[in-house]
């Protein structure tokens, strides 16, 4: 099949006006040609790989519009750790395969996907997705941080043990969040995969940065309400980044999440750390949690590798990459959409060690095509797949 449209975005960036595809019928590319033949199809709009969501929570897809917006992330996680149970296991199931659908609908391709649970096997079973699963690895009373990782082994070995043959099926242990685990913690979690993929939630509200410098404010209140001892915590004067990293072998891969009070200091500190960090940004959850976005012009000048996630639906009111797209749009007009479909595309593909399978439109690859239309409007863009 031949396919062409007004403009092509291969990834990286456009390519020449009249390219045109060989697809095959499988969705690999089999050739880039110059100019269309007799009998390509021309489609509207844009025509770009397949997107790559870097930071999805699909096991939590039943708390949709539970959790009310703006409360800030101390409520929210409260809220979270109340209500996250108080759903029938039909209900998380259809949700989550709702989900998933809903992801391949909005013309995503490869997804990082946070697990506390093995609730996902089940979707990842479906093979129209490539996985990389971050099983979460949570526990900040120092004493019980042996415990707390052989849960998340247990964990890990589950997904281990899946296999499929059409789809990257991954998986690695990785820590929630500064505030939610211990220095012991983030060490045994550090070694038990060697240089693999580290994905954590990062500054994502200005009380994490509180209790590391201080230890005070709605942190510390946080782990007292859940009975968490944080005696053997001691407050570091630093920012979280510039502590926990401190824990971690230099030089391994990173995908810092969220990012909303993150500082120039940090990300000079966090590049200096390691060459190959990625900062992915997923705006309608800080709209929806703490209704403030990160600095992403300050991220932009001293990083390429921005990408984009989605987060959960308890955080988000849909799994659409275009919708995050068009909400840094919204605040940040002067970013054009050839970079932001960099973001969505190779970038996110670069971050979840995936390049070499999805993300760039190359002879040879079966990225997935999408059609996007509408960027040039006012309003939200369409997605359709195309392959």
């Amino acid at each position: 099949m031949f396919i062409t449209a007004s403009r092509i975005h291969n990834g990286t960036n456009w390519m020449p006006v009249g390219t045109t595809l060989d697809m095959a019928d499988n969705g690999t590319i089999q050739a880039i040609l110059p100019q269309p033949t007799a009998d390509t199809v021309h489609y509207e709009g844009v025509l770009c790989p397949g997107f790559v969501n870097v930071h999805c929570h699909l096991e939590l897809s039943h708390m949709k519009g539970v959790i009310p917006e703006h409360t800030g992330l101390i409520p929210f996680l409260q809220n979270v750790t109340s209500h996250r149970n108080d759903h029938t296991e039909e209900e998380k199931e259809e949700a989550r395969h709702k989900a998933y659908y809903e992801l391949l609908n909005n013309g995503v391709v490869a997804v990082g996907d946070i697990a506390n649970t093995t609730d996902t096997l089940d979707i990842r079973g479906l093979d129209e997705l490539h996985f990389n699963t971050f099983i979460e690895s949570i526990g900040f009373t120092e004493a019980r941080a042996e415990l707390s990782f052989g849960f998340a082994v247990k964990t890990y070995e589950a997904f281990s043990a899946q296999a499929s043959k059409t789809r990257v099926l991954r998986q690695s242990i990785t820590p929630h969040a500064p505030y939610s685990v211990s220095s012991a913690l983030f060490r045994l979690i550090d070694a038990h995969n060697e240089g693999g993929l580290i994905a954590i939630h990062n500054q994502e509200s200005e009380a994490e940065g509180q209790f590391y410098r201080t230890k005070e404010g709605d942190v510390r209140e946080l782990l007292k309400g859940l009975g968490i001892d944080d005696s053997l915590f001691s407050p570091t004067g630093l920012s979280s980044i510039q502590s926990y990293l401190e824990w971690m072998t230099p030089g391994r891969p990173f995908v810092f999440v969220h990012n909303t009070y993150t500082t120039e200091e940090d990300i000079i500190y966090a590049d200096c750390r390691s060459a190959d960090v990625s900062w992915c940004l997923c705006p309608n959850a800080n709209l929806y949690i703490e209704n403030r976005l990160p600095d992403i012009d300050l991220l932009m000048q001293h990083s390429n590798n921005l990408c984009i996630g989605t987060d959960s639906l308890a955080s988000n009111h849909q799994l659409s990459i275009t919708s995050e797209l068009y909400s840094i749009r919204q605040q940040y007009p002067h970013i054009g959409w050839e970079t932001l479909l960099t973001w969505a595309t190779s970038n996110g593909a670069r971050a979840l060690k995936m390049a070499d399978i999805v993300g760039t439109i190359e002879v040879g690859k079966a990225p997935g095509i999408v059609q996007v239309t509408g960027i040039d409007g006012d309003g939200l863009p369409g997605v359709v797949r195309i392959g």
